[in-house]
């Protein structure tokens, strides 16, 4: 399944270590025009708070070292996906690694656009459960803050953008179609919130993981097409200027029946209080 950092096949969806020389492939291709998976190019300005996570030393300098995407939700705080920062793909605790950086203000990974600026702390969920893939989130602390812009604000319990149907996007630097292909520059895909039975549907609970709606969202296409791919994992998912989720996991890359699944934002903001971590909503 796809744990979208490599997305395994039953996907966290994270970029893996050998994709920086070797291409994954997945169990379904997509149509090769696709872009994130059934998307499109965007500058970075449309959607400034998405952010790269980079390791040059662990992922190599072919993709300025991008393994996952990430959210800015406060001046130097990041929100992205608990199973980027697993040791199995950092290689070691994301306290040791020490170039992992934050990419922001940059469209294409290549260029000199935009900042490289260091993470000073980390914040994984300790509820995080790699079987289930419940919890899947973290919490970057920056050592520099990011420009005035640059965040975007969460959509808490009860908001109308978690409602069925209602259109959202789609942010990262991942696969593009579903067989490999990274992309150096930042894409977009329109998907939509669907009902939590389609993903408990897809998702009763087997090795890929388990659809838990009071945690994770739901989104895409009914026909599949549109969405996230490995290298997306931690990546936000946008509606009506509100961020909702973060790039989780999923089965394979935009297949019919399968669609991708999401970190909840509702229950990150109600975790991170029951925590005692700083609220990172601007002003909080």
């Amino acid at each position: 399944m796809r744990c979208r950092i490599a997305r395994t096949l039953a996907r966290p969806l994270v970029l893996a270590v050998a994709a920086a020389a070797i291409p994954l492939v997945s169990a379904a291709p997509v149509a090769a025009d696709s872009i994130v998976v059934g998307g499109f190019p965007v500058d970075v300005s449309e959607a400034p708070w998405t952010v790269a996570l980079a390791s040059r030393d662990r992922f190599g300098g072919t993709r300025a070292g991008q393994f996952c995407g990430g959210a800015a939700v406060g001046p130097t705080t990041v929100l992205t996906a608990a199973h980027c920062l697993a040791e199995d793909v950092l290689g070691a605790p994301p306290d040791r690694v020490r170039d992992l950086k934050v990419i922001q203000g940059r469209t294409d990974l290549l260029s000199g656009r935009g900042r490289e600026i260091p993470v000073r702390d980390t914040w994984v969920n300790p509820d995080y459960d790699g079987v289930s893939n419940a919890g899947d989130f973290a919490v970057l602390t920056l050592a520099a803050e990011l420009p005035q812009g640059s965040v975007i604000g969460m959509a808490g319990a009860g908001d109308a953008t978690y409602e069925p149907g209602v259109g959202a996007m789609v942010f990262g630097w991942g696969d593009t179609t579903g067989s490999g292909d990274y992309t150096r520059g930042l894409r977009a895909a329109r998907v939509h919130v669907l009902p939590d039975a389609r993903c408990e549907e897809a998702y009763p609970g087997s090795s890929e993981g388990t659809y838990l709606a009071a945690t994770m969202l739901c989104a895409g296409e009914e026909e599949g097409h549109r969405d996230a791919c490995q290298g997306d994992s931690g990546g936000p998912l946008v509606a009506q200027g509100k961020l909702i989720g973060l790039v989780s996991w999923g089965s394979g890359c935009g297949r019919a029946g399968s669609p991708g699944v999401y970190t909840r934002v509702s229950a990150v903001l109600r975790t991170l209080g029951r925590d005692g971590v700083r609220d990172p909503r601007p002003g909080a």
